[in-house]
Order: C-alpha cells, then sequence, then structure tokens
C-alpha cells in the first residue's frame, strides 16, 4: 500500500507541475478556434506534397484513418512560415505549433500535458493579433474620414491606398518583425518583467521549438553499425536536458523527465509520420528538421536584434 501511494502521489504531482509551470505560463487563456487573425482553412491534402526546393528525397504522404497529426500538414506550414530575407509570417508559424501540439497530445497523457501550455502561448499570441487587427481597422477608418476632407487634386485614390495598405502591416502582427516593431513602438515589450507581450509569449515558442527540433533530428538518425537504434524516450530527455531545461526550474525539469518516460517507442513514431522503416523516417524527418531549423533560425535573429532572447 505505501508503495502505491508513493507512486500515486508522485503522478499527481507530476500532473499538477507540469499543467502549470511548463513554459513559465498559465492556462488562463483558454484554446479558441484560429481567430479572425489566422484560420487554417479544413481542406484535404493530396496524397503526396512534393517540395520543388527538396532534392532527392521522397514525397510525404498523408497518413489514412482518422489520425489527427499530420507530419505532411506540419512540413507545408513551416515551408509557408519564412518570408522575405529574414523574416517569419506568423499565420504558418502559429499553425505549425498547432500541428506540433497534436503531435505530443498523439504520445500520450503524459506527454500530450506538455502540449497544453505551448497551446495557451499560441492563444495568446492569436488574441493579440486579432485586437491589433481591430485597432488598425478603427485608425484607417479614422484616417479615411480625415483624407476624404481633402482635396483630392492633393491627395489621389491611389496614395490614400496606399497609405492604407502601409497602416494595416503596421498594426497587424504579420510577422515576428512588424509584431516586434508594433509591441516595441507601443510600449507592450518589458525587459525587467513578465508580460503577455506576443514577444515574451513567441520567445518561449522559440525555446520549445528548438527541443523539438533537436528530438526529430535525433529520432531520425539511423543507428551506426553494430549499435542499436535508440529508444525515444532517451533522445526526449536528452534533447530537453541541452536545450529547454536550461529555462526551467528544478521542479519541472524533474516532471518533464518523468513524463518522458511513458514515451511510446519507436514503431509508434513510425506511425505517426506514415512510414514503416527506419530509413524512411530519416526521410521524412530530415525534411521537417531542416524547415524548423530555418524557421527558428530566423526568429533567433529576429529576437537577438533586439536583446529579447533573455526576456523574463
Amino acid at each position: 500500500m505505501g508503495v502505491k501511494f508513493r507512486a500515486s502521489v508522485a503522478i499527481v504531482f507530476i500532473i499538477l507541475l507540469l499543467g502549470s509551470l511548463w513554459l513559465y505560463g498559465n492556462l488562463e487563456h483558454p484554446w479558441d478556434t484560429c481567430p479572425i487573425a489566422y484560420r487554417v482553412k479544413n481542406k484535404p491534402l493530396p496524397l503526396t506534397i512534393v517540395n520543388s526546393t527538396d532534392e532527392g528525397v521522397a514525397p510525404l504522404r498523408v497518413c489514412p484513418g482518422v489520425q489527427r497529426f499530420q507530419v505532411a500538414e506540419l512540413l507545408a506550414h513551416l515551408q509557408a512560415a519564412p518570408v522575405s530575407a529574414n523574416d517569419v509570417l506568423l499565420k504558418p508559424y502559429l499553425a505549425s505549433w498547432d500541428e506540433l501540439i497534436k503531435f505530443l497530445e498523439a504520445l500520450g497523457p503524459m506527454v500530450g500535458l506538455i502540449s497544453q501550455e505551448i497551446e495557451s502561448k499560441t492563444t495568446i499570441i492569436r488574441d493579440l493579433a486579432q485586437k491589433a487587427e481591430k485597432e488598425a481597422e478603427k485608425k484607417m477608418k479614422d484616417r479615411k474620414r480625415m483624407t476624404q476632407q481633402v482635396d483630392t487634386a492633393i491627395v489621389s485614390a491611389h496614395d490614400r491606398s496606399s497609405n492604407y495598405s502601409e497602416m494595416a502591416l503596421s498594426f497587424g502582427y504579420t510577422s515576428v518583425r512588424s509584431m516586434i516593431k508594433w509591441e516595441l513602438e507601443n510600449g507592450l515589450v518589458d525587459f525587467h518583467q513578465q508580460t503577455n507581450s506576443g514577444c515574451r509569449t513567441l520567445l518561449r515558442l522559440h525555446r520549445a521549438l528548438l527541443w523539438l527540433e533537436n528530438f526529430l533530428q535525433e529520432l531520425g538518425k539511423d543507428a551506426t553499425e553494430g549499435e542499436r537504434l535508440r529508444r525515444p524516450s532517451d533522445l526526449c530527455k536528452e534533447t530537453y536536458r541541452r536545450t529547454l531545461a536550461q529555462h526551467h526550474t528544478w521542479f519541472v525539469r524533474q516532471a518533464a523527465e518523468m513524463a518522458f518516460l511513458a514515451m511510446p517507442e519507436r514503431l509508434y513514431f513510425y506511425k505517426l509520420v506514415c512510414v514503416g522503416t527506419q530509413a524512411e523516417a530519416t526521410v521524412v524527418l530530415n525534411r521537417v528538421v531542416k524547415a524548423m531549423r530555418e524557421v527558428y533560425e530566423r526568429t533567433e535573429v529576429a529576437l537577438q536584434e533586439h536583446d529579447m532572447l533573455d526576456l523574463p
């Protein structure tokens, strides 16, 4: 009885700890489907998705049946996120997290608890984006009323249209850099205490993305000659320790590593990414990791340029 009682207490402790402390956040923002700021259309994907920029790789298949996580969806969103030379669009970025949340939830209830806090972070950014969009619409209407009073010979319709477009971009959370610019200009970023700013929230997602990128990279590696493939739980724990764990308290680290013990075996991951062998998994995961790294590096540069890598 004593052993069973202690085990039950330990499980409850892990659940409470992960649910409340993961990523140093809270769950006060309930999940909502994608607001006006971004909606993912639920169109069926084709049986194969081929990216012409990928060389020598097999097309991704959409897994049949009722499986919620689709690696083809994840890759499509990740590849749509980079824009211009050094920016990341927030809509596909957040859509990528929608798929990664499904991925974590598919790994079981213990690991799935992690996704709850990540989900709350995506909700914060979407709510901020929706609020900024409404404010932009109001400002644009005010500007329109003002310009209508100006002599049309001075301000042409084309000029007014250009002004409206520029204002919409400046007020919206269109990309990582536009969000940083908007929040800095409006005093929404606090460099000394915790806030629910989009930049601080993005930083927490950014750190978690590095962990998952490292984990999927290790999971995609084949065994060297004479060695066996390593357990996903061990790989997850090791990649967590060298990435996300650096930003967690001792209690959170212990709870997270205990949750990783419940992670399924490698064959289950094959099913998740719709492959049958490690060789096929390597091809698929390498493509995903490459796309994740591109998004991560662009976000890292944008945050670093504004000294935001250590926001409290």
